[in-house]
């Protein structure tokens, strides 16, 4: 499956999270510890928030570990809020339009997970996707057709109860089809101005999550730590370093809104 990364504090440089940490999600696309695929070389994208209100988007379809033009662009952008992601494929095509993050006005959305039997299920859910929505579907993954069903289900108003009744959609549709536990996602989404990561899987057993303490906790740990302020926070698909007492594990069935240095935690179920 795939890693991804959101950012929230004082700007940075996107390398100081992407390259710089012992084990960075760069590192991760060649040699993941808890992903059940450890290579996530099927592209990758960074999503970033700067002085308008759409974000920036760089995608490619190259390993991020192998690319210098990633390098040379985190070395230069600073940001408040960014997401990140690198991928691998499960059945859909290595194409520039299938990397994340996926970007729609201010938002950004980037997944770690499936829908189980997709081409079996993707007809009943597109139709599902808003006549206005639609042609902005681009590429060919579950992970869009996920975004544009909730934002057509009130993404923008309210995005965690968007993304609850995406994912009711998507377990009734499986069960139509008579698909079990059709859905597993961990999801990161962002308007620039907060973060929502949800952990959510029809079985109970999503893939991994897990959100920073704040930055005072971390410098207590390594006062080398420099250049983040104190009230910045991380979500990420798994930690960057052996520093385990600063990360804690997302439980499954929740969302996290992280809105400044502010992080709640709530229960997540599937609801109409």
């Amino acid at each position: 499956m795939c890693r991804w990364l959101a950012y929230s504090g004082d700007p940075v440089f996107l390398d100081e999270l992407l390259f710089k940490p012992e084990h960075s999600l760069i590192e991760q696309s060649r040699s993941s510890y808890s992903s059940t695929t450890p290579t996530n070389a099927d592209g990758y994208g960074v999503g970033w928030y700067g002085e308008r209100e759409t974000p920036g988007l760089y995608r490619s379809i190259r390993p991020a570990w192998n690319d210098r033009n990633l390098l040379d662009l985190a070395e230069q952008i600073r940001s408040r809020l960014f997401l990140a992601h690198v991928r691998a494929a499960t059945g859909t095509p290595v194409q520039q339009t299938n990397c994340h993050p996926f970007r729609h006005g201010k938002w950004l959305f980037v997944h770690n997970g499936v829908i189980r039997e997709f081409k079996k299920m993707k007809r009943d859910l597109v139709r599902e996707v808003s006549s206005e929505l639609y042609p902005n579907i681009e590429g060919t993954t579950d992970s869009e057709v996920m975004f544009f069903l909730a934002l057509t289900l009130g993404l923008e108003e309210d995005p965690v109860g968007a993304v609850a009744r995406m994912a009711h959609l998507v377990e009734r549709v499986g069960g139509e089809h008579g698909v079990e536990h059709p859905l597993g996602m961990t999801l990161g989404i962002s308007d620039g101005d907060r973060v929502y990561a949800i952990r959510y899987a029809s079985d109970g057993q999503p893939r991994t999550l897990f959100h920073s303490k704040d930055m005072r906790a971390l410098k207590e740990l390594n006062p080398t730590v420099e250049g983040l302020s104190d009230d910045a926070r991380a979500v990420v698909s798994e930690p960057f370093g052996d520093l385990s007492e600063y990360w804690v594990e997302i439980r499954p069935s929740s969302s996290v809104i992280i809105d400044g240095g502010g992080l709640e935690i709530r229960d997540f179920r599937p609801h109409e």
